[in-house]
């Protein structure tokens, strides 16, 4: 296992719990690089201890975040050894055993062309109740607004290849929102995830944990605003369209007529701010997706405003709302169940 690398971010840790940790590691494991996040300087000594035993101390002069620390590593990982062949990324608090790490390592070896995700089972009566409740909710709405089932979102133990490594060096976020952004980005580039299982450990409730609840699940959950934002903006963007051109047109069908257009430049607007958003570098199955279903969508409001109008002759904007909000709720459940959920997630 010489070409694969340990990567330990951390920050204020535990001495205790995490030398034991290290201690262990180290048995196993000679490619250690440990990322001291801008800690207190009273741990100065425990890290200059860590560099003496072997590892590579890899030192930030404040705290910037575990997602940099993962980047920094990544970069110092890819230019100083170009012949590596990955790295495994690891917690520092306890709660990744060193068993759990060499199925990881072994895991990569096998599915170099996949993220490596380490899951636990948050039905385990051991998980906190904070954790569970985060973990459970973070995962329903990645089901909701990503279409990925991903069975544990916020795991640190994540195995990348050195092809993953340069792929997510340069994607967005600085702290915990670093790793929900991964997870994003193999959405996008059709990336398939390995799941395996893990022990499921938690010492003193993760008492040591530097997550906080608010502040970084805010982090976590804006990457979704904006998401719902964005179906907010584009709706209304086709819903302005449309009411223009219907009042405009003065030809049959103006109102299939009217939708298409409509449509057609929300369909522009919408994946234009989505690709910004989900990051660069859509390939053509996403957006051969992405177009077959506006189609479909675009064809079914069309018709249906089109019949309910000539039935009832009620306001034409009150059924186009009332059609596109019916049409939306089924393509949600239709995007979840089978066209944007794929069967690489194991």
């Amino acid at each position: 296992m010489k070409d694969i690398f340990i990567v330990v971010p951390t920050y204020d840790p535990d001495e205790k719990i995490m030398q034991t940790f290290m201690d262990e590691l180290l048995k196993e494991f000679k490619n250690v690089i440990v990322v001291n996040d801008g800690s207190n300087k009273k741990h100065e000594k425990f890290f200059n201890n860590l560099e003496k035993s072997g590892v590579v101390l890899f030192k930030h002069h404040k705290n910037f975040g575990k997602g940099r620390g993962i980047k920094n590593a990544f970069n110092y990982l890819l230019n100083t050894y170009p012949n590596i062949k990955g790295c495994v990324t690891c917690d520092s608090d306890g709660q990744h055993s060193v068993k759990d790490i060499k199925n990881c390592v072994s895991e990569l070896l096998k599915n170099d062309d996949k993220l490596v995700l380490g899951v636990r089972n948050f039905d385990d009566s051991l998980v906190p109740k904070r954790s569970k409740f985060g973990n459970k909710l973070t995962k329903s709405i990645f089901k909701v607004f990503i279409g990925s089932e991903i069975t544990d979102t916020q795991t640190g133990l994540r195995g990348f290849s050195k092809k993953l490594m340069e792929e997510f060096s340069s994607i967005p976020g600085e702290r915990y929102e670093y790793e929900t952004n991964m997870l994003v980005l193999c959405k996008k580039l059709d990336i398939p995830i390995k799941e395996i299982e893990i022990d499921t450990i938690y010492i003193d409730s993760n008492r040591t944990s530097h997550f906080n609840p608010v502040k970084d699940s805010m982090k976590i959950y804006k990457l979704f605003l904006k998401f719902f934002s964005l179906a907010l903006s584009s709706y209304l963007v086709d819903l302005i369209i449309f009411i223009a051109l219907f009042n405009i047109f003065d030809i049959n069908n103006k109102i299939l007529a009217a939708t298409i257009i409509a449509r057609l430049f929300s369909s522009i607007y919408s994946y234009s701010v989505n690709s910004s958003m989900k990051f660069k570098g859509a390939n053509i199955n996403y957006l051969a997706k992405y177009y077959i279903l506006t189609i479909i969508q675009m064809i079914l409001s069309g018709c249906f405003v089109t019949y309910f109008y000539n039935l009832t002759n009620i306001n034409v904007v009150f059924i186009k709302i009332i059609v596109d909000t019916i049409i939306w709720i089924v393509n949600l459940f239709i995007q979840i169940e089978f066209t944007i959920r794929s069967d690489e997630y194991e």
